[in-house]
């Protein structure tokens, strides 16, 4: 929690964050993912459309199972891990009717600035997408495929 806040007061956005960890596990960075990561946040930036801490968890997902060129294959566990996570998010977030976009988890009340609710959200789901990929045979630290396009 405190990497989480540090990094939210250094300016970063929920969906960054949650990139931003991952690739510190994994020895590395990655400047221009972090910057493409900033589109997902206030859910897209009208507070209408998903959570960013939910959609930059089911992208850090996708970094792991996900299909990177021509030549790789999306690995069978990514579907079902990122159903298991948006079930837990709804769960977690408790937007109005389940709804999950930054709205609705904030009760209309769409953040400008961190939040608690918005800290414990990205640090739940960065734990529930590490549990998902230890579930699943992948491990955090590794670099993974790294050919070029």
């Amino acid at each position: 929690m405190i990497r989480i806040m540090r990094l939210s007061s250094q300016g970063f956005y929920c969906s960054q964050i949650l990139l931003a960890l991952a690739l510190e596990i994994r020895g590395g960075c990655n400047p221009e993912l972090l910057r493409a990561m900033a589109g997902l946040a206030y859910g897209c930036g009208a507070s209408r459309a998903t959570c960013g801490a939910l959609s930059g968890a089911a992208c850090l997902l996708a970094l792991y199972a996900g299909k990177g060129g021509p030549d790789e294959e999306e690995s069978p566990a990514l579907l079902p891990m990122l159903e298991e996570l948006t079930e837990w998010f709804a769960a977690e977030a408790g937007g109005e009717g389940g709804a999950l976009t930054c709205e609705a988890i904030m009760g209309g009340e769409a953040p400008r600035a961190p939040q608690r609710k918005c800290g414990d959200l990205v640090a739940g789901a960065f734990a529930k997408v590490m549990e998902l990929l230890a579930g699943n045979g992948f491990d955090p630290a590794d670099p993974g495929r790294t050919d070029a396009c």
